[in-house]
């Protein structure tokens, strides 16, 4: 199971991704394409054509993870393809749910709120 911080920012890449590109593949999309430092404390979401398939390029203090998940079944909720959009900046909650099947924008999800006891 993939777990990661919530503290990381998570940047979804728009469109389809060849899932045949490995760590430097992938590194040289988020450099070149999206002008973004792949050594960062972000995630990089990558999905295939079929959108049955995710990667998740992560660094971690000294090296790259590469995360992946192939479903046997069904396919992932993943956001069109937008011409002026190469990615999209995501919360951690919004991954979960990616990864879970469900849309970015759930309907069905609580909404966050911020709660005070006193006002200021």
């Amino acid at each position: 199971m993939f777990t990661a911080s919530s503290q990381l920012n998570v940047t979804l890449i728009c469109g389809p991704t060849d899932m045949r590109k490995a760590i430097d593949g992938l590194c040289n999309i988020v450099a070149y394409d999206l002008k973004k430092e792949p050594c960062s404390e972000h995630i990089f979401v990558f999905c295939g054509r079929a959108r049955d398939k995710i990667k998740i390029l992560q660094w971690s203090n000294n090296g790259f993870w590469l995360h992946y998940k192939r479903l046997e079944k069904g396919r992932f909720q993943w956001p069109g393809i937008e011409d002026e959009y190469l990615s999209l900046h995501i919360s951690h909650r919004q991954l979960n749910w990616l990864l879970d099947g469900l849309p970015l924008h759930s309907q069905g999800a609580h909404p966050h709120l911020t709660y005070r006891y006193h006002d200021a």
